[in-house]
């Protein structure tokens, strides 16, 4: 008898919106401050400069209250932990809407508009709305659970290109870490190898012996943004093992070919 498929994990709603909100301010706040060096620095994402970063930072939030604003689907596709496997096709597409939506305008005006929008669609509507998705349809609650990847990965790719300090909220970073976390387990289901990274997560994957007590044979360690960045491609397997980042003990315990789950 196959096992049972795990529950999915289920996150605070109130605090996911607040983590969401709290860190768009974050961003907006710093890069109203940014001086036209950085600005026009290269961001480390193919052509885009720290300008471009900044204003796709901004069109999440802006395709959000968008995206509410057209009639709701029936029911969700996709959860939290699926979605990083539905969006690397969509990478071309969801860049040229971005273009569309924000050009020529103002980096001050594109954050301003898509936070007043965005604050007035989440007090509209509820986690239980499904929204209708090039992806596949979700969940207000599970997409705004994403919103956090995408906010914290970005922030991330901002503070190191601009050499900025924009705060990471902690449940931003809790939730973006536990959804990465629950990705590799979906890519990889199994119990020989535990993945932990303190404080927030811990994952067992990848098929074979399955771990029952005491310390697991093959465990890899490492702290929340070394994880994000290796699961989106910001940073190698090998580098990060090289450097300490990453702790790695037992011979199944390589995660090399699992990872970037999502760039």
């Amino acid at each position: 008898m196959p096992p049972a498929r795990k529950k999915p994990r289920a996150y605070d709603p109130v605090k996911i919106r607040t983590a969401v909100t709290a860190q768009f301010g974050h961003v907006a706040r710093v890069v109203g401050e940014l001086g036209e060096e950085q600005l026009a620095r290269p961001s480390g994402l193919g052509e885009w400069t720290v300008a471009d970063l900044a204003a796709h930072i901004a069109w999440i939030a802006d395709s959000l209250a968008v995206g509410l604003a057209r009639p709701p689907a029936a029911v969700p596709e996709l959860t939290a932990a699926e979605w990083p496997f539905a969006t690397a096709s969509l990478a071309g597409k969801i860049s040229e809407a971005a273009r569309e939506t924000l050009a020529g305008a103002p980096l001050p005006e594109l954050f301003d508009r898509a936070a007043a929008g965005l604050a007035a669609a989440l007090e509209a509507n509820t986690g239980a709305r499904v929204l209708n998705l090039w992806i596949g349809d979700m969940t207000l609650a599970d997409f705004l659970v994403t919103r956090t990847v995408e906010l914290v990965v970005h922030t991330d790719d901002l503070n190191r290109a601009a050499g900025s300090d924009i705060p990471i909220e902690r449940q931003a970073l809790a939730a973006c870490t536990r959804l990465l976390a629950d990705a590799l387990a979906l890519k990889a289901p199994g119990g020989s190898v535990e993945v932990r990274i303190p404080p927030y997560a811990v994952v067992q994957c990848i098929e074979g012996p399955r771990h029952t007590r005491g310390t697991p044979p093959n465990v890899v360690e490492t702290d929340p943004l070394t994880w994000i960045r290796l699961a989106t491609g910001r940073t190698d397997w090998a580098a990060a093992l090289d450097e300490a980042q990453v702790r790695a003990s037992g011979e199944r315990a390589d995660l090399s070919a699992l990872l970037p789950l999502m760039r």
